[in-house]
């Protein structure tokens, strides 16, 4: 009997060694560059001793995939490419509200009850300096007929950064729709999404992107490409990418540890070398940040479906 009772502790303090092992786990769901990911993630396990498992991949699927397993949810982070995320999930009360010691010096306007910046990226003009044409300084530049037959646009319906653009400079009373009457009567093409519009500037084919997202360009300029990041005088559009906690996570102690690195000095140095503005005022980076920009607010009454069906018919796009 003694010997029972022996392997019967055993058993149950293994099952005790389990199950803390499984609580020090946590599973973060991502859109965003996965090398940064990567680095934020081996950080984290070797300051904390916590595992991450990562599914990263495009807004899209990663919302698609907690969809898919809303019956039984995985995910304990998610770290979005838009920010209307954050805010429908707070609205849904699907989110643990906790502000983590890190996020004092994060500016309000990026950081909510439930969510935080991890990093903001924003739009900007792609100009290849090889090309035979001036540096353009504003959007209305790329208007000019030494530019006619060289700008591209990511489509807005593949893009919601470009939506955003599209969204906030049409409201502008100094820009408008004219804007883009006077840029497809230049011969603006729109190929695809970001990569789409930017791949032909790289190639030399065409010379400069309308709203190409900052730091892939930062990051493809690293790499030696010709290619020169300019933030327009009118403003442009800024998208931050917000990290959340999910109620439904069974391991939110380490979910909030999580937070807590990406926030980090540490991590927040790694957000900043993938060529993303830090969250963080008080952390430095090779390259504008949010208090250099003007930035254009985007008015989330406007009929995105009108919008961007004007857009359309306006660049003869079926």
């Amino acid at each position: 009997m003694k010997r029972m009772t022996t392997i019967l502790l055993a058993g149950l303090a293994s099952f005790g060694l389990v199950a803390t092992a499984q609580a020090e786990n946590v599973t973060v769901y991502t859109a965003g560059p996965a090398g940064l990911i990567e680095k934020l993630s081996s950080g984290f396990t070797s300051e904390t001793g916590i595992d991450v498992d990562v599914f990263q991949a495009t807004t899209g699927k990663v919302m698609a995939r907690l969809e898919a397993e809303s019956a039984n949810p995985v995910a304990d982070v998610l770290i979005s490419a838009s920010w209307k995320t954050a805010t429908d999930f707070t609205r849904q009360g699907k989110l643990v509200e906790y502000t983590s010691p890190n996020a004092k010096t994060v500016p309000d306007f990026l950081k909510g009850p439930g969510y935080v910046a991890q990093g903001i990226s924003a739009l900007a003009i792609a100009w290849n300096p090889k090309s035979n044409t001036p540096r353009p300084n504003d959007w209305k530049d790329l208007t000019k007929a030494e530019y006619r037959d060289t700008v591209t646009m990511p489509d807005p319906a593949q893009s919601g950064s470009a939506y955003e653009l599209l969204a906030a400079l049409t409201a502008q009373k100094d820009l408008g729709w004219t804007l883009f009457d006077n840029l497809a009567a230049n011969e603006m093409i729109v190929p695809g999404a970001n990569a789409q519009a930017l791949n032909p500037v790289l190639q030399g084919a065409k010379s400069v992107v309308f709203g190409a997202v900052d730091y892939i360009s930062f990051g493809r300029i690293a790499k030696g490409e010709s290619l020169e990041v300019i933030f327009p005088e009118s403003g442009t559009v800024i998208a931050p990418r917000p990290m959340m906690i999910l109620n439904s996570s069974k391991n939110q102690d380490a979910a909030k540890k999580f937070i807590d690195y990406v926030l980090s000095d540490a991590g927040q140095a790694m957000v900043a070398q993938t060529w993303l503005m830090p969250a963080r005022s008080d952390i430095p980076a090779d390259r504008p940040l949010v208090s250099d920009l003007k930035i254009l607010n985007v008015d989330p009454a406007i009929d995105r479906k009108a919008t961007l069906a004007r857009f359309h018919k306006t660049l003869g796009i079926e």
